[in-house]
C-alpha cells in the first residue's frame, strides 16, 4: 500500500499548483517624461556662450544682476537672464542698432542660445 500511495502522490504532483489566479497582470510600466525647467546657471552660461558664438564682444557680465552687455560691430549688445517667481528663467535679448539682416543678430543669437541648450 505504500508504494501505491507513493505511486499516486507522484502521479498528482504535476497538477498542484495549477490552479489559475483570478487577479490579471499588472499593467506593464509606462515611460514617462518629466520636463525640468532650465536652472539659471545654465541659461546664463549658454547666453554668454550664444553671445561669443555670434561675435558679440562681451564688456561686463554681472551674473548677479543677470545682465551680459557687449558690442558687435559697433552697436550696443544687452542680454538679460532673469529668474521668474514660477522657477522659470526669461532670457531678453537687446540690439536695437543693429543693421544685420538675413538672419539678424537677434535670430543667430537665439539659434546659437537653444543649441547650447541642447534644444
Amino acid at each position: 500500500m505504500n508504494r501505491l500511495m507513493m505511486l499516486f502522490a507522484f502521479a498528482a504532483l504535476p497538477f498542484t499548483g495549477c490552479v489559475g489566479s483570478s487577479e490579471p497582470p499588472p499593467p506593464e510600466p509606462q515611460p514617462r517624461t518629466v520636463t525640468t525647467l532650465p536652472s539659471f546657471d545654465r541659461s546664463w552660461d549658454a547666453a554668454l556662450g550664444a553671445a561669443a558664438d555670434v561675435g558679440v564682444q562681451v564688456r561686463s557680465a554681472d551674473k548677479a544682476a543677470g545682465r551680459i552687455v557687449g558690442d558687435k560691430a559697433g552697436v550696443g549688445v544687452t542680454i538679460d537672464v532673469l529668474r521668474q517667481a514660477d522657477g522659470s528663467v526669461k532670457i531678453a535679448f537687446n540690439a536695437p542698432g543693429s543693421v544685420e539682416t538675413n538672419p539678424k543678430l537677434g535670430d543667430r543669437w537665439l539659434s546659437a542660445y537653444q543649441r547650447r541648450m541642447g534644444r
